[in-house]
């Protein structure tokens, strides 16, 4: 045997004795895992922990845990669980019809109750609409940075319902030149900085709602004064019915797709097709008119509900806003129903007094 200054002795057949290992082999007992990483919603697998060198010698691999992915489009995630939630689906409507169904039976109501219970109490309906569709409007110009005045304007209204009312035309465009030079004197008060917006604004949110509006007061003024409010009314809701009815079973060609997407050509026809029906029966029975003056009549209202919904639409995309409001469920503000029913008021007003004059 001989010695290698490096290894020790050597045995005599010439074989080295093999080093000793640098670190002394672990029981596998002794072998911990990492703890699992937090799964994420969403995620299809979790990761097992890294292998341990047992696995990595040709041992079984860790066992990997998998989740479940939740198949609903809105989640409730709580501190420890995810809990699937179904999605609510939207109709072709875009709204909730069951509650646009039951506002529009209880504004129906009220309105029928006044006209023919006692029809000054109309007169009270109409300014509760016409003050609220004002507050309205008012804000969601101000959305767009506009600060219409909205005092004089409130009470131009009110002064506007009540001469129209008691003196008829004049006094309605009396009340409405004194509501403008009031906004003008009014809005002086904030100074220079953005006047002529301002005003102009204030100008035409008074001319929009409570002028129009007046000429519904107007029609009420007439012994006949009920029935001409309902034939009104009536053909507009007719349009509203019929357009939407036509557009939703056969509407394929937009009308004003950048102005409003889901007015059709289709949609229109049915409003026509929908007033003329509504309107020649109460004009001739009720109010005494010719057959061609009830088809005038609806033919009218139709382009002028219409082309009242438009500019309401052109409106709210101006100032990005989908609703002037909030305030009935299922139709968006006061002013989103009124917006088919002020220009058609001064058309239905005009063509009464000539097709059935009082």
């Amino acid at each position: 045997m001989t010695t290698d200054p490096e290894t020790g002795p050597i045995p005599i057949g010439g074989r080295r004795p093999a080093p000793p290992p640098p670190f002394p082999p672990r029981p596998v007992t002794e072998l911990r895992t990492a703890p699992l990483p937090v799964q994420e919603p969403g995620t299809a697998e979790l990761p097992g922990p890294p292998p341990a060198r047992g696995a990595a010698e040709g041992g079984a691999p860790a066992p990997t845990v998998e989740a479940e992915v939740p198949t609903s489009t809105t989640e409730s995630v709580g501190p420890d669980l995810v809990h699937p939630e179904p999605a609510r689906k939207a109709g072709r409507a875009g709204r909730d019809m069951v509650a646009a169904v039951a506002v529009g039976v209880g504004l129906a109501a009220a309105i029928l109750v006044s006209l023919l219970v006692y029809r000054p109490s109309f007169l009270l309906v109409l300014g509760i609409a016409i003050l609220t569709g004002v507050v309205e409007l008012t804000r969601a110009l101000q959305s767009g940075g506009v600060r219409a005045p909205l005092v004089p304007v409130l009470a131009g209204a009110v002064a506007m319902i009540a001469l129209a009312w008691t003196r008829g035309p004049s006094g309605l465009v009396v009340a409405f030149l004194l509501t403008v030079l009031a906004v003008l004197l009014w809005r002086l008060g904030d100074g220079p900085d953005g006047y002529l917006r301002d005003a102009s604004a204030g100008v035409l949110v008074a001319l929009y709602v409570p002028l129009l509006a007046g000429f519904c007061v107007l029609l009420l003024v007439p012994d006949d004064g009920a029935a001409r409010v309902l034939v009104f009314i009536a053909t507009v809701v007719g349009n509203d019915v019929g357009g939407f009815a036509a557009g939703v079973l056969f509407g394929k060609h937009p009308m004003a797709p950048s102005v409003s997407p889901k007015k059709s050509w289709e949609g229109m026809a049915g409003s026509v097709l929908a007033c003329v029906l509504v309107a020649t029966p109460i004009v001739t029975l009720a109010l005494g008119g010719p057959w061609w003056g009830g088809v005038l009549f609806g033919v009218a209202l139709a382009v002028s509900a219409t082309a009242g919904d438009l500019g309401e639409s052109l409106i709210k995309r101006d100032l990005g806003i989908k609703d002037m409001g909030q305030l009935l469920p299922g139709h968006g503000g006061i002013m989103d129903r009124l917006d088919s029913l002020l220009p058609s008021a001064a058309v239905a007003y005009l063509l009464l007094s000539v097709v059935a004059p009082a």
